[in-house]
């Protein structure tokens, strides 16, 4: 016998229409440039360790904007985006992300930056460097007054976080985020996208013996003619690594579907004789008391019908792994709060086999038990 082992954000398109001494332009005379339309902050998974924060940090991207004209004109720009907190926007679910402006050049000369709620208004606050808060424009000041000009270039730093519940997903996916740069007097706008890829973390299942459990050499004189024999009893040992702590359950898959002499979801077939008689069934059990994993005092069993939506209380008694039911493992007594996360844990898998009575066997020639069946991480 074998075991073997975007959130893509809309924007409705906000025309502003308010009375300003600032002069305005057709689009044919600018030009506005974004030096980098996507951002992408690449693929994370969970081989990175959490830090202590209840979000991540995934990096920094930096982009820089140009915007050019024939003639002076009002150089505010809005940055049109979902709003998160006061200083950040929204990214995906778990998500944000902050824009920080610096580098300012109007015209040739550094100026500073002013933060503006409105076209024409007066800045709130005025910086060489500022965090770009959603629902306000910048503008570029000379001497503390917001000032026209020919060409306006500057610098982006983009920092995006997620949450680290975000960071525990079971399928891969995308996040990305859309935000709209807006240079109203200009009649130009540009899009940025954010990007970001998240991976389920990777566990390995492997048993011990390369998956096989032999039974040896039996004759008929060892097997009950009109009823069942069980077998004694063979052990495994199941090893779970993952590359970071992981909330997973286990759950079994009969390769030889339709061969149990039982039809229950715990017992799995060991073929069919050259008659295409049923041979017997077979189990798998564990015992979380020969059960360890990472630090944990000792582990108890849970297990859940529902897909993982809700969990047994968890228990100390052994239980056969189901080819329906998710198998997990906590470290906590009376709990029905599911798995804990682990990162690595090793347990003894106890085999039973049943044959069925001889009687309803070809016995004729020599029969092989020929179970097979394969164990599935299930990521929570």
């Amino acid at each position: 016998m074998n075991l073997s082992r975007y959130l893509m954000v809309t924007l409705t398109p906000l025309v502003l229409s308010v009375f300003t001494p600032f002069a305005w332009a057709s689009a044919d005379d600018c030009q506005f440039n974004l030096s980098q339309p996507v951002l992408d902050y690449g693929l994370m998974n969970r081989t990175i360790r959490p830090d202590s924060a209840p979000e991540r940090n995934l990096g920094e991207r930096h982009l820089s904007l140009n915007l050019s004209c024939s003639a002076p004109i009002d150089m505010s720009l809005f940055y049109r985006a979902m709003a998160s907190t006061a200083n950040r926007f929204h990214f995906a679910e778990r998500g944000t992300y902050q824009v920080r402006i610096r580098d300012a050049v109007l015209d040739g000369q550094s100026v500073e930056i002013g933060l503006i709620a409105g076209v024409g208004q007066a800045p709130a606050h005025t910086a060489s460097t500022l965090i770009w808060r959603p629902d306000h424009g910048i503008v570029p000041v000379k001497a503390g007054v917001p000032s026209q000009g020919r060409s306006f270039s500057a610098q982006l730093e983009v920092t995006a976080w997620v949450q680290e519940q975000g960071m525990q997903v079971r399928d891969a996916v995308t996040w990305e985020a859309l935000g709209v740069f807006d240079a109203v007097a200009a009649g130009r706008s540009r899009e940025a996208t954010l990007r970001a890829r998240f991976a389920p973390a990777a566990c390995e299942p492997v048993l011990s013996n390369g998956g096989v459990v032999d039974f040896g050499r039996l004759s008929k004189s060892d097997l009950n003619a009109d009823k069942s024999t069980r077998l004694p009893p063979r052990s495994l040992t199941l090893r779970v690594g993952c590359d970071a702590p992981t909330s997973f359950a286990l759950i079994m898959h009969d390769n030889r579907s339709g061969s149990a002499t039982v039809n229950s979801e715990i017992y799995y077939g060991l073929g069919m004789d050259s008659q295409n008689n049923k041979i017997g069934l077979y189990s798998l059990n564990f015992d979380p008391a020969d059960a360890n994993a990472d630090n944990f005092a000792r582990l108890y069993r849970t297990d859940s019908t529902t897909g993982g939506t809700a969990w047994s209380t968890s228990s100390a008694s052994p239980i056969p792994i189901g080819q329906k039911s998710y198998l997990g493992f906590t470290a906590n007594a009376g709990s029905s709060a599911g798995p804990v996360m682990i990162q690595n844990l090793s347990t003894t898998v106890t085999v039973d086999a049943v044959i069925a009575p001889t009687n309803s066997l070809d016995i004729s020639s020599a029969i092989n038990l020929d179970g097979a069946g394969t164990i599935e991480i299930i990521y929570l």
